[in-house]
């Protein structure tokens, strides 16, 4: 593949440094003038975010800079306020003219799954706050039974064995999806082995009336009549695409719920020149993993209409896959092309030490 020469550099403007931008961002830095828009002063690898609450020491190692990221294109470090085809136009007022765009924003989500900080040093001292009071909990309530809860229960019971942790869902089973019963069976299993106390099919009554992640002892009771005391509590579900700054031509393409239509190419639906990708987009689900494979069909198709060599590709979604890990050592998952659930020894290899760091680190040029 040829690069182009510098007297004829498109513009590519990445909305979003997260799993997805970051690397459409790193793709197209050798034949276009990326300008990566992102609010934030570091990429946060949300994924061990959950590990970073219970030990601390991880906090480095999850927020990792943008300064070599790109050789030859430019972070802009403001949010994008309005964009159209043609333009974005950041909370400064600054306007980016650009030949592609990329949306990347990914999805909101509560802490400590995510951090809404924009600063690192101010994420740092929230996760560092939140495990103070943690470590002193004797009993933990989370809310919701999803991968993010099923994990922070997991993570919690690795530190501190001897911790009540009670996982509560309104469905009447744990990890909805499209997954395998024997992944479910497998996974409630090991909660029950690490003593985590499940009560499925029934809602609170009313919130807790602390704020999550903070110390404060309190009873709650659900609508079935059962009474949970705890010392600190945390939300595990919510997520909320961030799609505000659609404008002009952009805004038809959002669904009522926020997400934007795409082509079978990630085209934003009625533009030739604008892609989308992750959380934001009707192709789900919503997983890092998948925001990755989209970010390189969306940078291949870009380079390719740059360059005037390969084609334009389709996006060819995967069948359900998901990796759960319960701390470092435990956890299950399903995988394509495998019909049996796959165990702990298999997890830890691929998920549950590393927490994925490493791929991560060495997209971003950062030491591990």
């Amino acid at each position: 593949m040829k690069t182009i020469a510098p007297d004829w550099q498109p513009t590519v403007a990445v909305i979003g440094g997260g799993y997805g931008g970051i690397r459409v961002a790193k793709a197209l830095d050798d034949v276009a003038d990326v300008v990566l828009v992102e609010p934030k002063d570091a990429f946060v690898h949300n994924v061990a975010a959950l590990r970073a609450l219970v030990d601390p020491a991880w906090l480095p190692r999850i927020f990792m800079a943008y300064d070599n990221l790109l050789t030859r294109g430019r972070v802009v470090r403001d949010r994008a306020a309005a964009v159209d085809s043609k333009r974005v136009i950041v909370g400064s007022g600054e306007e980016i003219a650009a030949d592609y765009i990329v949306l990347a924003t990914g999805s909101a989500y509560p802490f400590p799954g995510k951090t809404d900080a924009t600063e690192a040093e101010v994420a740092h001292e929230r996760y560092r706050s939140s495990h103070r009071a943690l470590a002193d909990a004797g009993r933990v309530l989370l809310l919701g039974a999803g991968p993010v809860g099923l994990e922070l229960a997991g993570e919690i019971k690795a530190v501190w064995p001897g911790k009540h942790v009670t996982l509560l869902d309104t469905a009447d089973d744990i990890l909805a999806g499209p997954f395998m019963p024997e992944l479910r069976a497998e996974l409630r299993g090991q909660l029950e082995d690490l003593g985590v106390e499940l009560l499925l099919g029934s809602a609170l009554r009313e919130a807790p009336p602390t704020e999550p992640g903070t110390a404060g002892t309190f009873t709650v009771t659900t609508e079935a009549g059962t009474e949970v005391t705890a010392d600190i509590w945390y939300r595990c579900y919510g997520t909320r695409p961030i799609t505000g700054y659609l404008a002009d031509d952009l805004a038809p393409a959002r669904t009522a719920g926020h997400l934007i239509e795409v082509t079978p190419e990630l085209r934003v639906l009625g533009q030739e020149t604008v892609f989308a990708l992750g959380d934001i987009i009707t192709v789900g689900p919503p997983m890092a993993g998948f925001a990755g494979r989209q970010a390189d069909v969306v940078a291949g198709n870009i380079r390719a209409l740059i360059t005037g060599e390969g084609e334009v590709r389709a996006y060819e979604p995967m069948p359900p896959v998901i990796v759960v890990p319960l701390g470092p050592e435990r956890g299950a998952g399903q995988l394509p092309g495998q019909d049996a659930v796959v165990g702990s020894a298999v997890i830890a290899d691929i998920k549950g030490r590393s927490m994925l760091v490493g791929p991560l680190a060495e997209i971003l040029g950062v030491a591990e």
